[in-house]
């Protein structure tokens, strides 16, 4: 950090702030309004490298509250964001080149129904959203709306063992919920929070 310019790099972690809010929002519309399979496994796959960033750049302030804590929190979203690359990259692979003769209701074997990419991310924010509440620095407003966002990203996950059916409403809400609201709004206000510097 002592060769990089603070300026710079805070400008930087703004933007991928605003960019996984861009994403997260682009796979709220295309899984749910558009049901289109590429265009929503390219923005969950952006998603994920986008957050992993973000979360990496959260652990440098957060440690300071609590480092035991802090990294706990960032390795579950952390395996979360690498959960939603893999996610994204497997349908990507099966929009791009369909399998035939295989059952594509099955769960994928290394995030079954995202276990990875909306359980642990979810508990990742959930837990990191604890931490903001205890730094001056974070709104509180920003920890509450990560713990709507951890928690409705934890019922998505519970919701998809059980429903199979995306119109559920078991399911749909709280994806409509996260996916056009807390998400996006949680990783935007992260963006402009670490702009400040």
């Amino acid at each position: 950090m002592r060769y990089i310019n603070k300026s710079m790099y805070q400008s930087y972690t703004s933007f991928i702030g605003i960019l996984a809010a861009v994403a997260a929002l682009a796979y709220a519309y295309f899984f749910v309004v558009a049901k289109d399979v590429l265009l929503y496994s390219i923005s969950l796959t952006l998603l994920g490298l986008f957050t992993l960033k973000l979360f990496v750049v959260l652990y440098g302030r957060l440690k300071e509250i609590h480092e035991d804590i802090a990294r706990v929190a960032v390795t579950l979203a952390g395996v979360g964001a690498v959960g939603m690359l893999v996610h994204g990259g497997y349908d990507l692979a099966n929009a791009i080149n369909p399998p035939t003769g295989i059952n594509m209701s099955l769960p994928s074997q290394v995030d079954p129904r995202g276990l990875l990419a909306f359980g642990l991310t979810g508990l990742g924010i959930l837990k990191i959203s604890y931490l903001m509440s205890k730094d001056k620095y974070f709104s509180k407003n920003l920890s509450f709306l990560g713990y709507v966002s951890g928690t409705l990203l934890v019922l998505i996950y519970l919701a998809r063992l059980t429903v199979l059916d995306p119109t559920n409403p078991l399911l749909l809400y709280p994806v409509l919920l996260n996916g056009f609201i807390a998400g996006p709004l949680w990783y935007l206000w992260i963006g402009l929070s670490l702009k400040k510097g």
